[in-house]
């Protein structure tokens, strides 16, 4: 963990303890929860549509999104963990140094809509799993849901692309903040901070 403390008029920057493990939850996780869902909207999907018999094909993707869906939710969960251990330890960062608690919040919020897009896209998954499965009972039980097969295709596919476009864009904030740890740019950041602060005062 890189931290930085102003004292005696000058920014002192101070490496203590490691976050390894941290770190490695945190971008394993993200790894696999892009890199799945990418692999799932291109390949799956792509494959899915040029079978022969649509209905068939439905059912091949929806089954493989199904497999797929017990990894990812542990690839959140490790990236999660790993995310809320990084940010407890640098949250003398996010308080004094410029531009990381924007980047904090960034990233907050791009993380909300890439696990509201993954749970929206697995009930819509889930829907089309029902009434292309052979079973009698599971497709009569997809005809409670409100919504047509046509728009749950079309949500799921937008669903399903949202993932990558999210998690892709909080790969490229958590490099941010890799940047915004060089010590460099944690004792740019917070004399800005910190000269801001006097000048309101």
């Amino acid at each position: 963990m890189d931290t930085a403390r102003i004292g005696r008029g000058e920014l002192e920057i101070i490496v203590s303890e490691r976050n390894t493990l941290a770190r490695s939850l945190h971008d394993l996780g993200m790894g696999a929860w892009f890199g799945g869902s990418l692999m799932g909207a291109v390949g799956l999907n792509g494959v899915a549509r040029e079978w022969e018999d649509a209905a068939a094909g439905d059912r091949i993707a929806s089954t493989g999104w199904a497999k797929w869906t017990p990894v990812n939710g542990l690839a959140i969960a490790a990236h999660l963990a790993g995310a809320a251990s990084l940010l407890a330890s640098n949250m003398y960062r996010v308080e004094h140094q410029r531009g990381v608690g924007a980047s904090s919040a960034i990233k907050t919020v791009l993380t909300g809509a890439a696990l509201a897009a993954t749970a929206y896209s697995r009930a819509m998954g889930k829907k089309l799993e029902m009434a292309t499965s052979t079973d009698p009972d599971k497709a009569a039980g997809s005809q409670h849901h409100p919504a047509s097969m046509e728009d749950a295709e079309r949500q799921l596919r937008w669903a399903q692309w949202s993932i990558p476009v999210l998690t892709g864009a909080l790969t490229v904030v958590s490099a941010l903040q890799g940047e915004q740890q060089k010590p460099v740019e944690q004792k740019a950041g917070m004399m800005r901070k910190a000269t801001a602060r006097l000048g309101m005062g």
